[in-house]
């Protein structure tokens, strides 16, 4: 069996070839805000201060750099902004129209006469007097007055003036209060045609209300009868136009329905004139 020869020593005087280790060196200029970048390069052993011997073992994990955060752009930040923005809420839409309630509210609660320009402040004076009438309870009173001042304010400004026609609108719910039904409910369906004429569909409607609350008050069902084919042909005209009233169809059946029930009380009254509806009194 043979032995491998022993190593033979170099000679005095003999260069000896260097011995080289990979080392992982930077690169002298790593790109800004990205993580340092190595190459392996071979070094003398005399220059790295000795390599040590490998141990057969791997080294501990590299520790890994936390990636760098990057800013989003302005341009995609200011999409962010506008896509989070809330939508905006739809317009609030205007209140139901209420016929003599809202009368009622300026009577309760008129306008300051110092606000009012025009031919408002030449009516302040007696529309004060009226309201306080009515407030005090002085209905028949407060009639009287609202017809004068209606009188006046006409010859004065013409019979279609709005300030004429507010007015009118004050003597309609005077009469209704005072029980007159009749003359509220006539006084009322003629501002609505008014109205109707002067393309103001919402004050139109209020005034078909206005003549609906004192159509409810006749107790008579033939009068009720002619008084509501006035009432519905106005009423219907109105639906037609873009406004309200075509917004409120329900109402409009309502009425025709209570015409239903007037018509069948007109019936049992002419086979016995002498019969009372139990309905008579709250239709």
């Amino acid at each position: 069996m043979r032995h491998p020869a022993p190593p033979v020593a170099p000679e005095p005087g003999t260069p000896t070839p260097s011995t080289f280790v990979l080392r992982a060196v930077p690169e002298a200029e790593p790109l800004p805000g990205g993580a340092a970048t190595h190459v392996l390069r071979a070094v003398p052993e005399s220059a790295a201060g000795g390599a040590a011997a490998p141990t057969g073992e791997f080294g501990p994990a590299p520790v890994a750099e936390p990636a760098p955060v990057r800013k989003a752009a302005p341009a995609m930040e200011a999409m962010f902004l506008m896509d989070s923005e809330p939508e905006p809420e739809p317009e609030p839409k205007p209140a139901p129209v209420r016929g003599f309630d809202a009368v009622a509210e300026a009577v309760l609660a008129p306008s300051p006469a110092e606000e009012n320009e025009g031919a408002a402040v030449f009516l302040a004076e007696p529309v004060a007097q009226i309201n306080e009438a009515v407030k005090m309870g002085r209905i028949e009173a407060a009639a009287g007055m609202a017809e004068r001042a209606v009188a006046e304010a006409a010859r004065s400004l013409g019979e279609e003036h709005p300030e004429v026609l507010k007015l009118r609108e004050l003597t309609a719910y005077i009469a209704y209060l005072a029980g007159d039904a009749l003359r509220s409910f006539h006084l009322s369906l003629d501002l609505a045609r008014v109205r109707r004429r002067h393309r103001d569909p919402r004050a139109a409607y209020g005034n078909v209300q206005s003549a609906a609350a004192a159509w409810r008050a006749v107790r008579d069902p033939l009068q009720g009868l002619h008084l509501g084919r006035d009432l519905i042909g106005v009423w219907t005209e109105l639906t037609a136009d873009a406004g309200p009233a075509a917004d409120d169809i329900e109402q409009l059946e309502s009425a025709r329905t209570r015409m239903g029930r007037l018509a069948e009380r007109a019936r049992v009254l002419a086979d016995n004139p002498y019969h009372q509806s139990p309905r008579a009194h709250g239709q």
